[in-house]
C-alpha cells in the first residue's frame, strides 16, 4: 500500500513510473506484468481444473484427495506471480494469519500422508474435509473483519439458548 502513496505523492511522472516498475521487478522473478498475469491465470485456472476433475474421481478418495490437494496449492499459489513468492510468504505468515497459514499447511501434509502413506479412505476424506475448512479461514484472513463475522455467525446459528 505505502508503494501506492509514494506513487501518488509527489515528483515527476516518468520519474514515479520508472520507480514504480523497478520496484515490482525486483527479486528472483523478473517477469514483466503480462508474463505475471498470463502465468497468474495459467497456474488459477490449471489448479482450477484439477479441483473440477477431483469431483469425477469423489468414489475414489485417495486420487481425490491428490487431485484436489494439487489444485488447490495450484490455485493459493498463482498470487505469487502476481505479488511475487517473497511478499506472498510474508503476507501468508503475518501475525494476522500465521495460524490460518500453519493449520492450512497442515491439513494439506497431513491429506497427502493419508492418501499416500497410510493409504486410508476415511483418513483421507477426514483431512479434505478438514483443509476445505482450514483454505476457507485461511481466505477469510484476507477480507478485514470477515473472520469475526463468520465466528459471531457460527456462535449465533449454534447457540442452543432459546
Amino acid at each position: 500500500m505505502w508503494k501506492v502513496k509514494e506513487y501518488m505523492s509527489g515528483g515527476d511522472e516518468e520519474e514515479r513510473a520508472e520507480s514504480f516498475l523497478d520496484e515490482e521487478s525486483e527479486g528472483i522473478c523478473s517477469l514483466s506484468t503480462t508474463q505475471r498475469m498470463y502465468a497468474f491465470a495459467a497456474c488459477l485456472l490449471s489448479g482450477l481444473v484439477l479441483m473440477f476433475l477431483a469431483l469425477f474421481v469423489f468414489a475414489k478418495p485417495i486420487k481425490f484427495a491428490l487431485l484436489f490437494t494439487l489444485g488447490n496449492v495450484l490455485a493459493v499459489g498463482s498470487t505469487a506471480f502476481l505479488m511475487g513468492p517473497e511478499q506472498q510468504l510474508r503476507m501468508m505468515f503475518d501475525p494476522v494469519r500465521v495460524y490460518a497459514t500453519a493449520i492450512y499447511i497442515g491439513f494439506v501434509v497431513l491429506a497427502l500422508i493419508c492418501a499416500l502413506w497410510i493409504q486410508s479412505k476415511i483418513l483421507t476424506l477426514l483431512a479434505i474435509i478438514c483443509e476445505i475448512c482450514a483454505l476457507i479461514w485461511y481466505c477469510l484472513s484476507y477480507i478485514p473483519f470477515a473472520r469475526r463475522i463468520v465466528s459471531d455467525l457460527m456462535i449465533r446459528f449454534c447457540d442452543t439458548e432459546l
